[in-house]
């Protein structure tokens, strides 16, 4: 069954019996992170029930949990009154993330000219282990509901900024990440195969960007280029979009290329 482009890719991490162990971690913050995160797969306002349910624990303690979140403003119910939804307060703290971050600072004026330049969607994204997330989307002349998101997130394994970021990894690090990764395609293109992307994680290392053919959108071409920090490890990428409809992927790759490995280049933290 193909995925969703419009469900983010989880970045919860489970709860281990380290964390258990640890005088330090508080559980009860671990378990109010974990009812905000039931609504990653949503696709509609989600009953107390299934709270509980997805994220694992009774509906007493999950009825709690999201009563207290009400009370904050982190949670609310939803204007037809058919169950939960997230709370405007969380817009709050991804304002405090964009806005504190050296990296989206240093980028944004970087990636404004690119946009101008290239006249197509250009976006930076983030590497969070299997997942890279949306930090900043500027748009081209075709708007879509998902690709106006920020906060978004796809998969490393398929995405051309995933894989600018596995070029810049190990033989073993690009391993662990293939076999973690949930490999169920998005479109017919989707490359799944771990030898299929370990090919393309090399191509991506002789070129120094990486490109995607309607693997993640049908009828989409992607070009993306890592940026990394001061240790050489990836950050994010950078990432340029365009339709098949008006580019040949060799036409796409010629023109962009060259423009989305000087932004990386100069949004990188050397």
């Amino acid at each position: 069954m193909l995925r969703s482009i419009l469900r983010a890719e989880s970045g919860l991490r489970p709860t281990t019996e380290a964390h258990h162990n640890d005088p330090l971690f508080v559980q009860s913050i671990a378990r109010a992170m974990q009812v905000l995160s039931a609504f990653h797969h949503a696709d509609r306002p989600l009953t107390l029930a299934e709270i509980a349910q997805v994220s694992d624990m009774g509906k007493s303690a999950a009825q709690r949990v999201v009563h207290t979140l009400r009370e904050l403003g982190y949670i609310d119910r939803d204007p037809d009154n058919r169950g939960y939804i997230p709370g405007i307060r969380i817009l709050d703290h991804t304002l405090d993330y964009l806005r504190l971050s050296p990296l989206i600072e240093r980028a944004t004026p970087v990636l404004l000219e690119l946009r101008r330049s290239a006249r197509e969607r250009v976006d930076l994204s983030l590497w969070d282990d299997l997942r890279v997330v949306y930090s900043v989307r500027l748009q081209s002349k075709r708007e879509s509901f998902f690709a106006t998101l920020v906060g978004h997130s796809v998969p490393v394994f398929c995405t051309s900024g995933g894989r600018a970021i596995m070029a810049r990894l190990t033989d073993g690090e690009v391993d662990g990440i293939i076999e973690r990764s949930d490999r169920r395609p998005f479109t017919t293109k989707t490359i799944c195969e771990p030898d299929e992307i370990r090919a393309k994680v090399s191509e991506a290392r002789e070129l120094g960007y990486a490109y995607t053919i309607g693997e993640v959108l049908v009828g989409e071409i992607a070009l993306g280029a890592a940026v990394v920090g001061p240790d050489g490890r990836p950050l994010g990428a950078i990432h340029i979009a365009g339709s098949l409809s008006e580019w040949t992927a060799e036409d796409f790759c010629q023109r962009f290329a060259p423009l989305a490995t000087e932004a990386a280049r100069a949004i990188s933290m050397f």
